[in-house]
C-alpha cells in the first residue's frame, strides 16, 4: 500500500529576514526550512511546533499555512505531502537561535535577496517554492486543518 511522506515546514519571519537552517545533504552543505516529518499520534501543529524548536531552538505559535504541496523525488518512487506553516514575529530584535538537532549545522536569518540567490543551495525545489508562494501573500487559515487524535 501507499503511503506519501507527511512532512511540515516553516516560513518565519521577522524584521524582513528569515529563518533557514543550514545542513548536510548528500555531503553538501544545503538550506532549508525548519522542517521535518510527522510522527505518530502527532498532530500537524505538534510537528510544527516541535520540529521548530529542534532545529531552530525557538518556540512560536503557527499563524495559518502558506500552502499544502504534494511533490515527488526526482528518479524514485517517494512521494512528500508537505504542510507549510508561517509565522511572522514582531519583535525589533531578531530572536536567538539555537539548534537542538545534531543534524542542523546552523540557523541563520536571511533576506529573502540571500534565499534567491542561493547563497548556499536549496535542500529541495520546494524551499524556494514555497519563499514565492509567502511573498505572494498566500495564506490558509489555521481553522482549515482539523485534528481528531
Amino acid at each position: 500500500m501507499f503511503k506519501p511522506n507527511t512532512t511540515i515546514a516553516w516560513i518565519v519571519e521577522c524584521n524582513n529576514k528569515f529563518l533557514v537552517v543550514e545542513e548536510i545533504e548528500n555531503g553538501i552543505n544545503v538550506i532549508n526550512q525548519p522542517a521535518g516529518h510527522l510522527e505518530k499520534d502527532e498532530s500537524l501543529e505538534q510537528a510544527a511546533k516541535r520540529e521548530l524548536f529542534e532545529e531552530a531552538g525557538i518556540e512560536l505559535e503557527p499563524q495559518g499555512l502558506v500552502g499544502i504541496y504534494q511533490s515527488q523525488v526526482q528518479g524514485k518512487d517517494i512521494q512528500y505531502l508537505r504542510f507549510c506553516y508561517y509565522c511572522k514575529v514582531e519583535s525589533e530584535q531578531l530572536p536567538a537561535l539555537q539548534p537542538q538537532d545534531d543534524d542542523i549545522l546552523a540557523a541563520h536569518w536571511f533576506s529573502i535577496e540571500q534565499i534567491e540567490q542561493k547563497q548556499l543551495p536549496h535542500r529541495s525545489h520546494m524551499v524556494q517554492i514555497c519563499f514565492d508562494d509567502y511573498i505572494k501573500g498566500q495564506r490558509i487559515p489555521l481553522s482549515a486543518v482539523k485534528s481528531y487524535l
